[in-house]
């Protein structure tokens, strides 16, 4: 191999259905939603990422925004490959680099997701020069980015709360031994905002606007010990179709949300319920780590403690738990070998 190891470059991928992170040499070197602007008439993608995002919306009918993940599956198979490349493209390492290096990556992908669905997120990553594509399921790669030494015979349990899927898993000897994959994440969120802004308040709200209401006054209950100020929210009124204005506050999120939230507690449940008794004593020691940017939502973490009577723990900087799992996945290739999927 001796004369390819240095043309081949290493990188992590977390594809996720929100944001997808990208590590290279260490470093997140890519962090931007996952979404693509294509040109309809042409059929060319025109933006990508964070430019793409700022379209969402707000677009006339020769551009049309796609996000190519749904429900942490690649829906949309051609831009989801056009995506992954203009971002890898886009590393500013590789780009001094007079031709296109082989890649040898780590791409995480959902725990319940099919046969089908793991390969074409293999066939993409292929298409844009990956020479070796490893797998790796999130719970897992959200464990190690934790810092959980997964190889132990210990149990673990992690909850992952993503843009598309909410994915829990107990962990233990380098496996997963119960997992539960829900698709109630951060999207389903944002829509439950939507809609009770249409039904409450008569207000017409995008998604980038919910999305903008659940991370500055999103909560999971009313009981908060630092609840945000109200929030003032624009958007069209329903019953005159004006544009209006009106204040939220952090309970009627909390309201809103709240079923959604009860269906990811069932989820833990469940699996704890499925859990072995021997792992099963472990988590009552070493609690639950979430993870995921879901796992920001003020006092989930109190709830969850609440309806399980275990300790939660939220991983430091969520988001990037996963893409930092899989980046030491990759830097570690023999001894995570076992949890790789080629």
């Amino acid at each position: 191999m001796g004369f390819f190891d240095f043309m081949t470059e290493d990188i992590a991928i977390d594809l996720g259905t929100a944001n997808t992170l990208i590590i290279h040499n260490d470093k997140v070197v890519i962090d931007s939603p996952s979404i693509v602007a294509r040109d309809r008439i042409t059929g060319k993608i025109i933006a990508v990422g964070k430019e793409a995002n700022m379209m969402q919306g707000k677009t006339h009918e020769n551009i049309k925004t796609i996000r190519p993940l749904k429900d942490g599956v690649i829906a949309d198979f051609d831009a989801s490959e056009k995506m992954i490349n203009m971002f890898i493209k886009s590393i500013p390492a590789l780009k001094k680099k007079m031709f296109t290096p082989a890649l040898r990556m780590v791409v995480c992908i959902p725990s319940g997701i099919t046969e089908v669905e793991m390969r074409a997120v293999k066939e993409s990553c292929e298409r844009v020069n990956g020479k070796e594509v490893y797998l790796i399921h999130e719970p897992m790669a959200a464990a190690i980015g934790i810092g959980v030494d997964i190889m132990q015979p210990k149990g673990n349990m992690i909850v992952d709360i993503g843009g598309g899927t909410t994915e829990i898993a107990v962990i233990a000897l380098g496996g997963i031994v119960c997992d539960k994959s829900v698709k109630i994440a951060g999207d389903v969120f944002t829509n439950d905002i939507i809609y009770y802004m249409r039904t409450q308040h008569n207000l017409f709200v995008g998604e980038t606007t919910a999305e903008k209401i659940k991370i500055a006054i999103g909560a999971a209950t009313e009981d908060l010990d630092t609840p945000p100020d109200e929030m003032e929210v624009q958007g069209r009124d329903l019953l005159t179709g004006k544009p209006k204005q009106v204040n939220v506050s952090y309970r009627e999120i909390a309201k809103a949300l709240d079923k959604s939230i009860q269906r990811i507690e069932d989820a833990v449940m469940e699996t704890l319920s499925q859990t072995p008794p021997e792992l099963a004593a472990d988590i009552y020691n070493t609690g639950i780590y979430l993870a995921g940017g879901g796992s920001m939502l003020r006092g989930l973490d109190k709830r969850i403690s609440q309806k399980t009577d275990l300790p939660v723990y939220i991983a430091e900087d969520p988001l990037r738990a996963v893409v930092r799992g899989t980046g030491m996945a990759l830097k570690n290739l023999q001894k995570f070998r076992s949890i790789l999927i080629k």
